[in-house]
Protein backbone atom coordinates (compact mmCIF):
# COMPACT_ATOMS: atom_id res chain seq x y z
CA UNK A 1 0.00 0.00 0.00
CA UNK A 2 0.94 3.37 -1.09
CA UNK A 3 1.27 5.09 2.45
CA UNK A 4 2.38 8.45 1.00
CA UNK A 5 -0.59 8.63 -1.20
CA UNK A 6 -3.10 7.82 2.06
CA UNK A 7 -5.68 10.21 2.05
CA UNK A 8 -6.82 11.64 5.49
CA UNK A 9 -10.81 12.41 5.32
CA UNK A 10 -11.33 15.20 7.91
CA UNK A 11 -15.00 15.39 7.78
CA UNK A 12 -17.81 13.38 8.77
CA UNK A 13 -22.15 13.11 7.59
CA UNK A 14 -24.66 14.74 9.26
CA UNK A 15 -26.30 11.10 8.98
CA UNK A 16 -23.81 9.72 11.45
CA UNK A 17 -21.45 7.91 9.65
CA UNK A 18 -17.53 8.68 9.59
CA UNK A 19 -15.38 8.62 6.55
CA UNK A 20 -11.77 7.56 7.03
CA UNK A 21 -9.54 7.26 4.85
CA UNK A 22 -8.65 6.46 1.14
CA UNK A 23 -5.82 5.55 -0.75
CA UNK A 24 -5.82 6.84 -4.80
CA UNK A 25 -3.09 4.21 -5.67
CA UNK A 26 -3.80 0.90 -3.87
CA UNK A 27 -7.16 -0.87 -5.21
CA UNK A 28 -7.88 -2.43 -2.61
CA UNK A 29 -8.24 0.17 -0.22
CA UNK A 30 -12.15 1.71 0.16
CA UNK A 31 -13.36 4.61 1.70
CA UNK A 32 -14.41 2.83 5.40
CA UNK A 33 -17.68 4.57 7.03
CA UNK A 34 -17.82 3.80 10.54
CA UNK A 35 -20.96 4.90 12.36
CA UNK A 36 -20.77 8.00 15.24
CA UNK A 37 -21.06 6.51 18.75
CA UNK A 38 -24.16 5.89 20.54
CA UNK A 39 -26.27 6.98 17.69
CA UNK A 40 -24.53 10.64 17.28
CA UNK A 41 -25.63 12.98 14.39
CA UNK A 42 -24.03 15.93 12.88
CA UNK A 43 -20.53 14.54 13.37
CA UNK A 44 -16.85 16.86 12.77
CA UNK A 45 -13.50 14.81 12.38
CA UNK A 46 -9.69 16.14 12.52
CA UNK A 47 -7.35 14.20 12.29
CA UNK A 48 -3.82 14.72 14.05
CA UNK A 49 -0.14 14.11 12.94
CA UNK A 50 -0.33 10.55 14.74
CA UNK A 51 -3.10 9.59 12.86
CA UNK A 52 -5.70 9.59 15.61
CA UNK A 53 -9.56 10.81 14.22
CA UNK A 54 -10.89 13.50 17.04
CA UNK A 55 -14.68 13.52 16.86
CA UNK A 56 -17.48 15.38 18.18
CA UNK A 57 -20.99 15.11 17.59
CA UNK A 58 -24.34 15.46 18.58
CA UNK A 59 -26.59 13.52 20.99
CA UNK A 60 -30.33 14.78 21.75
CA UNK A 61 -32.87 16.00 20.23
CA UNK A 62 -31.66 18.25 17.45
CA UNK A 63 -33.23 21.50 18.93
CA UNK A 64 -31.47 21.02 22.21
CA UNK A 65 -29.00 18.29 22.30
CA UNK A 66 -25.67 17.38 23.88
CA UNK A 67 -22.24 17.29 22.77
CA UNK A 68 -19.72 14.61 22.80
CA UNK A 69 -16.03 13.83 21.96
CA UNK A 70 -14.35 10.86 21.34
CA UNK A 71 -10.75 10.06 19.91
CA UNK A 72 -10.81 7.17 17.48
CA UNK A 73 -7.34 5.01 17.03
CA UNK A 74 -7.11 1.13 15.68
CA UNK A 75 -8.67 -0.53 18.24
CA UNK A 76 -11.71 1.43 18.47
CA UNK A 77 -13.55 5.10 19.99
CA UNK A 78 -12.63 6.15 23.36
CA UNK A 79 -14.97 6.61 25.70
CA UNK A 80 -17.36 9.55 25.18
CA UNK A 81 -16.64 12.63 27.23
CA UNK A 82 -19.73 15.26 27.45
CA UNK A 83 -18.49 18.64 26.37
CA UNK A 84 -21.58 20.48 27.61
CA UNK A 85 -22.37 21.02 30.99
CA UNK A 86 -25.40 22.89 30.14
CA UNK A 87 -27.77 20.10 29.37
CA UNK A 88 -29.31 20.83 26.11
CA UNK A 89 -27.27 23.71 25.11
CA UNK A 90 -26.31 22.35 21.53
CA UNK A 91 -28.40 22.74 18.46
CA UNK A 92 -28.05 20.35 15.42
CA UNK A 93 -30.69 21.62 13.18
CA UNK A 94 -30.22 22.48 9.78
CA UNK A 95 -26.50 21.37 8.45
CA UNK A 96 -24.83 24.78 9.37
CA UNK A 97 -25.30 25.30 13.31
CA UNK A 98 -23.38 22.50 14.43
CA UNK A 99 -20.17 22.18 16.82
CA UNK A 100 -16.87 22.77 15.29
CA UNK A 101 -13.51 21.86 16.54
CA UNK A 102 -9.33 22.68 16.07
CA UNK A 103 -6.39 21.20 17.95
CA UNK A 104 -4.35 23.95 19.48
CA UNK A 105 -0.92 23.61 21.34
CA UNK A 106 0.11 20.27 22.09
CA UNK A 107 -3.30 18.84 21.06
CA UNK A 108 -5.43 20.67 22.84
CA UNK A 109 -8.97 20.15 21.40
CA UNK A 110 -11.24 23.19 21.34
CA UNK A 111 -14.81 23.33 19.97
CA UNK A 112 -17.31 26.25 19.72
CA UNK A 113 -20.84 25.57 19.13
CA UNK A 114 -24.30 28.23 18.69
CA UNK A 115 -26.06 27.76 21.37
CA UNK A 116 -30.35 26.52 21.49
CA UNK A 117 -31.43 29.45 23.78
CA UNK A 118 -30.65 32.70 24.93
CA UNK A 119 -29.56 32.19 28.66
CA UNK A 120 -30.21 34.81 31.32
CA UNK A 121 -28.50 37.69 32.80
CA UNK A 122 -26.48 38.09 29.07
CA UNK A 123 -25.92 41.61 27.52
CA UNK A 124 -26.49 41.02 24.25
CA UNK A 125 -29.60 39.55 22.02
CA UNK A 126 -30.38 35.92 21.15
CA UNK A 127 -28.44 32.73 21.83
CA UNK A 128 -24.58 32.27 23.42
CA UNK A 129 -21.69 31.32 20.77
CA UNK A 130 -20.23 28.63 23.42
CA UNK A 131 -16.72 27.76 23.54
CA UNK A 132 -15.26 25.24 25.42
CA UNK A 133 -11.66 23.36 25.81
CA UNK A 134 -10.69 19.82 27.26
CA UNK A 135 -8.47 20.32 30.35
CA UNK A 136 -5.17 20.03 31.00
CA UNK A 137 -5.44 16.33 31.71
CA UNK A 138 -7.35 15.39 28.84
CA UNK A 139 -9.83 13.82 31.03
CA UNK A 140 -12.97 16.42 30.35
CA UNK A 141 -13.78 19.66 28.84
CA UNK A 142 -14.06 22.89 31.30
CA UNK A 143 -17.54 24.52 31.58
CA UNK A 144 -18.66 26.14 28.58
CA UNK A 145 -18.19 30.06 28.18
CA UNK A 146 -20.47 32.49 26.14
CA UNK A 147 -17.54 34.78 24.20
CA UNK A 148 -20.48 37.11 22.74
CA UNK A 149 -20.18 40.49 24.53
CA UNK A 150 -21.95 43.05 22.26
CA UNK A 151 -22.87 41.13 18.99
CA UNK A 152 -26.18 39.63 18.57
CA UNK A 153 -28.62 37.69 15.96
CA UNK A 154 -25.88 34.73 16.24
CA UNK A 155 -27.87 32.30 13.43
CA UNK A 156 -25.47 30.11 10.89
CA UNK A 157 -23.26 29.12 12.82
CA UNK A 158 -19.52 29.68 14.58
CA UNK A 159 -16.60 28.12 13.84
CA UNK A 160 -12.99 27.80 15.68
CA UNK A 161 -9.70 27.51 14.40
CA UNK A 162 -5.85 26.97 17.07
CA UNK A 163 -2.46 27.02 16.07
CA UNK A 164 0.46 25.16 17.81
CA UNK A 165 1.15 28.79 19.19
CA UNK A 166 -1.54 29.07 21.66
CA UNK A 167 -4.01 30.90 19.70
CA UNK A 168 -7.42 30.25 19.63
CA UNK A 169 -9.69 32.22 17.25
CA UNK A 170 -13.62 31.99 17.32
CA UNK A 171 -15.47 33.46 14.99
CA UNK A 172 -19.29 34.28 14.08
CA UNK A 173 -21.32 36.49 11.83
CA UNK A 174 -23.94 38.85 13.52
CA UNK A 175 -24.98 42.39 14.05
CA UNK A 176 -23.36 45.25 16.87
CA UNK A 177 -25.99 46.96 18.38
CA UNK A 178 -25.37 50.26 16.08
CA UNK A 179 -25.97 48.18 13.13
CA UNK A 180 -29.08 47.42 11.10
CA UNK A 181 -30.57 44.18 12.44
CA UNK A 182 -30.73 42.66 9.25
CA UNK A 183 -27.86 40.68 6.64
CA UNK A 184 -26.76 43.56 5.33
CA UNK A 185 -26.06 45.34 8.48
CA UNK A 186 -23.74 41.50 9.51
CA UNK A 187 -20.56 41.43 10.00
CA UNK A 188 -17.98 38.25 10.53
CA UNK A 189 -16.63 38.79 14.39
CA UNK A 190 -13.55 37.41 16.14
CA UNK A 191 -12.92 36.95 19.64
CA UNK A 192 -8.99 35.48 20.45
CA UNK A 193 -7.11 34.00 22.92
CA UNK A 194 -3.69 33.97 22.84
CA UNK A 195 -2.92 31.55 26.30
CA UNK A 196 -4.70 28.59 24.73
CA UNK A 197 -7.98 29.98 25.29
CA UNK A 198 -7.92 30.82 28.64
CA UNK A 199 -9.21 33.99 28.55
CA UNK A 200 -10.77 35.72 25.13
CA UNK A 201 -10.31 39.46 24.32
CA UNK A 202 -13.84 41.31 23.31
CA UNK A 203 -15.00 40.54 20.00
CA UNK A 204 -14.22 42.33 16.88
CA UNK A 205 -15.20 42.60 13.72
CA UNK A 206 -12.94 41.87 10.98
CA UNK A 207 -15.01 41.39 7.52
CA UNK A 208 -15.71 44.61 5.50
CA UNK A 209 -18.64 46.84 6.14
CA UNK A 210 -19.88 46.47 2.70
CA UNK A 211 -20.31 42.98 2.10
CA UNK A 212 -22.55 42.19 5.36
CA UNK A 213 -22.86 38.81 5.60
CA UNK A 214 -25.88 36.08 4.69
CA UNK A 215 -27.80 35.18 8.24
CA UNK A 216 -28.51 31.30 8.03
CA UNK A 217 -25.40 30.66 6.19
CA UNK A 218 -22.11 28.84 7.92
CA UNK A 219 -18.75 30.07 7.96
CA UNK A 220 -15.09 28.08 8.44
CA UNK A 221 -12.06 29.33 10.20
CA UNK A 222 -8.70 27.83 10.04
CA UNK A 223 -4.71 29.05 10.97
CA UNK A 224 -2.45 27.25 8.90
CA UNK A 225 1.03 25.81 9.85
CA UNK A 226 2.67 29.44 9.13
CA UNK A 227 0.57 31.45 11.83
CA UNK A 228 -1.42 32.73 9.01
CA UNK A 229 -5.43 32.65 9.79
CA UNK A 230 -8.72 32.04 6.95
CA UNK A 231 -11.87 32.85 7.55
CA UNK A 232 -14.59 31.74 4.91
CA UNK A 233 -18.05 32.44 4.67
CA UNK A 234 -20.85 34.61 2.72
CA UNK A 235 -21.88 38.33 2.25
CA UNK A 236 -25.23 39.50 2.09
CA UNK A 237 -24.76 42.68 0.67
CA UNK A 238 -27.81 44.55 -0.58
CA UNK A 239 -29.60 41.09 0.24
CA UNK A 240 -28.67 39.40 -3.32
CA UNK A 241 -25.14 39.84 -3.76
CA UNK A 242 -23.94 36.34 -1.87
CA UNK A 243 -20.26 36.30 -2.86
CA UNK A 244 -18.33 33.72 -1.04
CA UNK A 245 -15.46 35.58 0.67
CA UNK A 246 -12.40 34.29 1.89
CA UNK A 247 -10.54 36.50 4.23
CA UNK A 248 -6.70 36.18 5.67
CA UNK A 249 -4.56 37.21 8.39
CA UNK A 250 -0.53 37.65 8.19
CA UNK A 251 -0.48 38.58 11.62
CA UNK A 252 -2.40 36.02 13.31
CA UNK A 253 -6.17 37.62 13.53
CA UNK A 254 -4.28 41.67 13.93
CA UNK A 255 -5.84 42.29 10.57
CA UNK A 256 -7.68 40.83 7.66
CA UNK A 257 -7.81 41.24 4.14
CA UNK A 258 -10.11 40.04 1.24
CA UNK A 259 -7.77 37.34 -0.08
CA UNK A 260 -10.84 36.03 -2.83
CA UNK A 261 -14.27 36.60 -3.48
CA UNK A 262 -16.43 34.49 -5.85
CA UNK A 263 -20.09 36.18 -7.24
CA UNK A 264 -23.63 35.03 -6.88
CA UNK A 265 -26.45 36.78 -7.25
CA UNK A 266 -29.47 35.65 -5.47
CA UNK A 267 -32.53 36.98 -3.78
CA UNK A 268 -33.08 34.15 -1.03
CA UNK A 269 -30.75 32.78 1.62
CA UNK A 270 -28.81 29.18 0.18
CA UNK A 271 -28.12 27.49 3.67
CA UNK A 272 -24.61 26.82 2.30
CA UNK A 273 -21.47 25.39 4.37
CA UNK A 274 -17.98 26.45 3.98
CA UNK A 275 -14.73 24.29 4.23
CA UNK A 276 -11.35 25.27 4.75
CA UNK A 277 -8.17 22.77 5.49
CA UNK A 278 -3.93 22.04 5.23
CA UNK A 279 -3.11 20.59 2.00
CA UNK A 280 0.16 20.36 0.57
CA UNK A 281 0.21 23.64 -1.78
CA UNK A 282 -1.47 25.59 0.70
CA UNK A 283 -4.80 26.14 2.61
CA UNK A 284 -7.53 24.44 0.76
CA UNK A 285 -11.10 26.52 0.87
CA UNK A 286 -14.06 24.87 -0.66
CA UNK A 287 -18.13 26.60 -1.08
CA UNK A 288 -21.02 26.18 -3.03
CA UNK A 289 -22.12 28.91 -5.80
CA UNK A 290 -25.39 28.37 -7.41
CA UNK A 291 -25.76 24.80 -7.68
CA UNK A 292 -21.99 24.08 -8.01
CA UNK A 293 -19.12 23.44 -5.17
CA UNK A 294 -15.85 25.20 -6.00
CA UNK A 295 -12.81 24.54 -4.57
CA UNK A 296 -9.19 27.03 -4.21
CA UNK A 297 -6.05 26.92 -2.40
CA UNK A 298 -3.98 29.66 -1.05
CA UNK A 299 -0.50 29.45 -1.42
CA UNK A 300 1.78 28.95 1.60
CA UNK A 301 3.96 31.76 0.72
CA UNK A 302 2.15 34.48 -0.89
CA UNK A 303 -1.30 33.67 0.00
CA UNK A 304 -2.16 34.02 -3.35
CA UNK A 305 -5.09 32.14 -4.46
CA UNK A 306 -5.23 29.47 -7.62
CA UNK A 307 -8.23 29.42 -9.54
CA UNK A 308 -11.81 28.19 -8.50
CA UNK A 309 -12.00 24.19 -9.40
CA UNK A 310 -15.27 22.88 -10.45
CA UNK A 311 -15.98 18.98 -10.47
CA UNK A 312 -18.04 18.41 -14.17
CA UNK A 313 -21.52 17.26 -14.62
CA UNK A 314 -24.90 18.63 -13.93
CA UNK A 315 -25.92 17.43 -10.44
CA UNK A 316 -26.90 20.11 -8.00
CA UNK A 317 -24.15 20.22 -5.34
CA UNK A 318 -23.93 21.24 -1.83
CA UNK A 319 -21.62 21.05 1.27
CA UNK A 320 -17.99 20.45 0.14
CA UNK A 321 -15.17 19.12 1.66
CA UNK A 322 -11.60 19.49 0.08
CA UNK A 323 -8.89 17.53 1.66
CA UNK A 324 -5.13 16.60 0.51
CA UNK A 325 -2.73 14.11 0.59
CA UNK A 326 0.96 14.60 1.00
CA UNK A 327 2.12 14.56 -2.77
CA UNK A 328 -0.53 17.40 -3.54
CA UNK A 329 -3.84 15.21 -4.67
CA UNK A 330 -6.88 16.62 -3.63
CA UNK A 331 -10.51 15.19 -3.07
CA UNK A 332 -13.08 16.90 -3.27
CA UNK A 333 -16.38 15.51 -1.21
CA UNK A 334 -20.01 16.77 -1.90
CA UNK A 335 -23.38 15.76 -1.67
CA UNK A 336 -25.45 16.19 -4.69
CA UNK A 337 -28.86 15.64 -5.97
CA UNK A 338 -30.93 15.75 -9.83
Amino acid sequence: MHTSHRLFLQFAYAVGFLALGMSLHAESDKVKLVRVPDGGIQPQAVVDAKGVVHLVYFKGEAKADDLFYVRQRPEGFSKPIQINSKPGSGIAVGTIRGAQLALGRNGRVHVAWNGSKSVDGTKHKGVPMWYARLNDAGTGFEPERDLINFTGGLDGGGTVAADAEGNVYVMWHGFAPDSPASEAGRAVFMARSSDDGKAFAQERPISPKSTGACGCCGMRAFADAAGNVFALYRAASEMVNRDEVLLVSRNRGGSFETAYSHPWNVASCPMSSAWLASGKGGTLAAWETAGQVYFVSADPKTLAVSKPIAPPGLAKRKHPVAVANAVGEVLLARSAHR
